[in-house]
């Protein structure tokens, strides 16, 4: 999105396959961006920034909550109005988050029950200052992606910390971001972008569920080469040290701030790992990996996660729900759940149904791996969301 917003001819390697980022394309292509692609790399031609041409349909989000609330905050500052759809799945997730802002700083957006498909009227827009109810770094992104078209400075005060990719993101186009460490991020409008030649790092939360896989086997070994070590995003790595696994992590690069290197887990002692309210933010989308921990004796617990309900399923009633049809003990909570039981691993096998969510069926493929006999996953080709290759990865390691 900031190659598109920048001027030049922007070139990203590593750019993910999965259906995610093929959404985000399309939907720059849908407004004019030329975006090409090759084995190597995507590049992109920016238009500058509030440059991007009125789309002659509706733009479809796929199953991705990013591309959409992101592309809210891209377009509230075009003068022209543009509607974004998404799958069955997207269009029962909430957006009143991002809707609220927006409309705060001059665009209005339509919608039916807070939900897509949203009718996104673009204006010119004026800088405001938001405090989010509930930490997101796709709420967070959306207002500093419309603060860069309006008048002022624009902030968003984090009640807690979430990734920051798009505050590096936007430094390393060559835009001025204020990152206070009381929890303010700030972005003044009118910037101009340049085009840059990056390489994207290895995404941390899909080589998460191959640590889970280690941390949890013990006499298992995973080593994970050039992926992303963003310390907004790797406190994974200190839960599978609590659950009794040897973690190990060496930065061996930098590019456009985010730093990346390789991450070794071994397995060793079994234990039980608890997830309380200021740990979920920084997990969020680890948690799904993280209850996979229980299926080999582990147990896990989690708290203060009823974001989880919102995501591209209800993760916890799915969660417990495809753990219990594994045979592996599973409670739900209100706000997360208890996995496993610490000593008792999984007997024989099941059916799991991951409810067309890309992490649900990852997670029961992890935990899977303790049965005693083989298991099935039901909508296992969700997968292609994010991570097209797991189940071929996959098959290697456990070769």
């Amino acid at each position: 999105m900031f190659a598109a917003l920048a001027g030049g001819t922007s070139r990203l390697a590593n750019y993910a396959p999965g259906g995610d980022c093929r959404s985000t394309l399309a939907c720059l292509r849908g407004l004019g961006v030329t975006v090409t692609e090759d084995a190597a790399a995507v590049t992109i031609i920016g238009r500058g920034l509030g440059r991007l041409s009125s789309a002659a349909g509706p733009l479809d989000a796929g199953n991705s909550g990013t591309t959409m609330r992101l592309m809210a905050g891209v377009l509230a500052g075009h003068p022209f109005s543009t509607v974004l759809t998404g799958d069955a799945s997207l269009s029962r997730r909430p957006m009143r988050r991002v809707i609220e802002p927006l409309e705060q700083m001059g665009a209005r957006i339509g919608t039916p029950d807070g939900r897509p498909p949203l009718t996104i009227h673009g204006a010119a827009l004026h800088a405001i200052a938001h405090r989010p109810e509930v930490p997101s770094a796709q709420v967070k992104s959306a207002v500093l992606l419309a603060g860069l078209h309006a008048t002022g400075t624009t902030t968003v005060v984090e009640p807690a910390q979430t990734r920051d990719h798009t505050e590096r993101a936007l430094a390393a186009f060559g835009g001025h971001v204020e990152v206070d460490p009381a929890g303010a991020i700030a972005v003044t409008g009118g910037q101009t972008l340049a085009a840059q030649s990056l390489t994207v790092p290895g995404d941390f939360s899909s080589a998460a569920f191959w640590m889970v896989a280690a941390a949890a086997s013990p006499g298992s070994r995973v080593e994970i080469e050039d992926v992303g070590l963003n310390p907004t995003r790797t406190d994974l790595l200190g839960v599978l040290s609590r659950f009794g696994a040897h973690v190990e992590f060496h930065q061996t690069s930098t590019g456009a701030g985010e730093p990346r290197g390789t991450i070794i887990v071994s397995g060793d002692v079994i234990g039980r790992v608890d997830i309380g309210p200021d740990e979920v933010p920084g997990l969020i989308d680890e948690l799904p990996a993280i209850a996979a921990l229980a299926a080999h004796g582990g147990e896990v617990s989690v708290r203060g996660a009823g974001e989880l309900r919102v995501k591209e399923s209800d993760r916890i009633a799915a969660l417990v729900a495809g753990f219990r049809a594994l045979g592996i003990p599973a409670d739900e909570r209100t706000d997360g759940f208890v996995v496993g039981k610490s000593g008792q691993s999984a007997v024989g096998s099941g059916q799991a149904d991951a409810c067309g969510d890309h992490r649900m069926a990852m997670a029961f493929a992890i935990a899977a791996l303790a049965g005693r006999s083989p298991s099935e996953i039901v909508g296992a080709d969700s997968v292609v969301i994010s991570y097209p290759g797991f189940f071929e990865t996959l098959a290697q390691l456990v070769a």
